[in-house]
């Protein structure tokens, strides 16, 4: 390959470079990008070989400069558009404006780049009609989060199918003030009218402004993201549910899901759910109130959507956990990541029988042997398990591994979890791990540093 990149070099030092008029260009692809510039270096290479058509570089064929700008980068893509003249008709195509992650972050604070702000101007001036997959990634400055909102606001004449509002630290868009933030978003929910993703954790829109999605994306919305979003309430949620019958995808906090809300998912003007993750959080032990959802509901949801995923995050206090798991519940994947006692890892024994993947940070300082071979006998689908700061004897791991078999195929426990008995040694549990598992397989260790 370094033979050939250098071949091609050559050919561009040169000025000339031999190409087939009618190339066919190939697809961008979300393959690695080594392996896309090596077919690009590749194509080029092969193409210099033959002599018969020699073209001037600044006489490319535009469908094959497009299809090299489509492996460079913005800023590369951005120098290379000031070579000539057709570069720079290539630089503008809409087809390369699909695409546009706005990176806002204040130099004073941020050691991350920032998009420029001359480039945004032109993108809103000559490209907002072309955006289609737009992200916004923002430190944790207010000035960065009102700027994004500046942006989103001049978006009048866009097609946006998919919006992302990321905060790389704190959320800075709650800093923001409602009325702007609202505004601003409003404006993409109006004219884009086929939305299908929307991620807006840790924002602040509201009931109303959720209105103005539905009514105006309502066929075409497929997921929605926004966990963490103090002022929207179980209404409005249940609001979307109701009209975007297309809703696959749905992340959200506890305080919002409701018995209504998951009977909605499950009507059968539905499409089928796919994946449901509810963050249970709280901050202040003992201030928050965590009511109970029904058995019937979650048998209603499973019932019309077999194959969905089930995500719930616990960061509750050991306190809190009462009104979880008495029941029922069709829950996949569960992380706690606080201390959760015995007691509560006893009833997902009981009553989870669909988990299929179960992390612990933390637990008490008594052995949870009992709750694991619990959970190995009842949890048929478990196939990954991750256990922190806990506590498990070398035998009662052993046979909570027997008892799982092969269909482990994610066992991460930390060596300080094991104890060691009277019939294994930390040496000799890895031998027997390995043989039930029928792989190799060794604990995790901590970290010396």
């Amino acid at each position: 390959m370094n033979q050939e990149t250098n071949q091609a070099k050559s050919e561009m030092k040169r000025g000339r470079l031999s190409i087939k008029p009618d190339s066919e260009v190939l697809p961008i692809c979300d393959g690695a990008v080594k392996r896309r510039r090596s077919a690009a270096v590749g194509f080029l290479c092969s193409q210099s070989q033959q002599h018969d058509s020699v073209e001037d570089w600044g006489n490319l064929p535009h469908h094959v400069v497009l299809h090299i700008f489509q492996y460079l980068s913005l800023v590369d893509r951005a120098r290379a558009s000031s070579v000539c003249r057709p570069w720079n008709d290539v630089f503008h195509i809409p087809d390369l404006w699909r695409r546009f992650e706005f990176e806002l972050n204040q130099p004073a604070t941020s050691y991350l780049k920032s998009t420029h702000p001359d480039l945004i101007q032109q993108i809103i001036k000559r490209h907002a009609q072309h955006l289609q997959y737009v992200s916004f990634k923002v430190d944790s400055c207010t000035e960065s989060a009102e700027a994004a909102c500046d942006i989103l606001s001049q978006l009048v004449n866009c097609t946006i199918k998919t919006l992302g509002l990321i905060s790389t630290a704190r959320p800075s868009f709650m800093n923001v003030s409602q009325s702007h933030f609202v505004s601003a978003l409003t404006v993409v929910f109006v004219n884009s009218k086929s939305l299908s993703s929307i991620k807006i954790d840790d924002t602040p829109v509201d009931d109303p402004s959720l209105k103005v999605l539905v009514a105006n994306n309502s066929d075409t919305l497929k997921l929605l993201k926004m966990s963490s979003c103090p002022h929207v309430s179980p209404a409005g949620i249940l609001c979307v549910a109701d009209q975007c019958h297309g809703l696959r995808e749905l992340a959200l906090n506890y305080h919002l899901l409701s018995d209504e809300l998951l009977l909605a998912l499950s009507s059968e003007k539905h499409v089928h759910l796919e994946h449901l993750r509810i963050d249970v959080v709280s901050e202040n032990p003992g201030q928050t109130q965590f009511h109970t959802i029904k058995k019937s509901s979650w048998d209603a949801v499973v019932h019309h959507s077999p194959k969905v995923n089930i995500v719930m995050y616990f960061f509750l206090y050991e306190e809190e956990f009462d009104p979880f798991f008495c029941e029922q519940t069709p829950v996949t994947h569960l992380y706690f990541g606080r201390a959760v006692s015995k007691e509560m890892l006893g009833r997902i024994g009981l009553n989870c029988p669909r988990l299929v993947e179960l992390v612990v940070c933390a637990n008490g300082l008594e052995p949870l042997d009992e709750e694991l071979i619990r959970i190995a006998e009842r949890c048929k689908n478990l196939t990954a398990i991750g256990l922190g700061e806990c506590e498990v004897t070398c035998s009662g791991f052993i046979e909570f591994v027997k008892m799982c078999g092969s269909r482990l195929t994610q066992l991460s426990i930390m060596e300080e979890v094991l104890v060691p008995d009277n019939s294994y040694s930390l040496e000799q549990i890895h031998n027997e791990v390995s043989k039930y598992l029928g792989r190799m397989w060794f604990p995790d260790m901590m970290p010396t540093w």
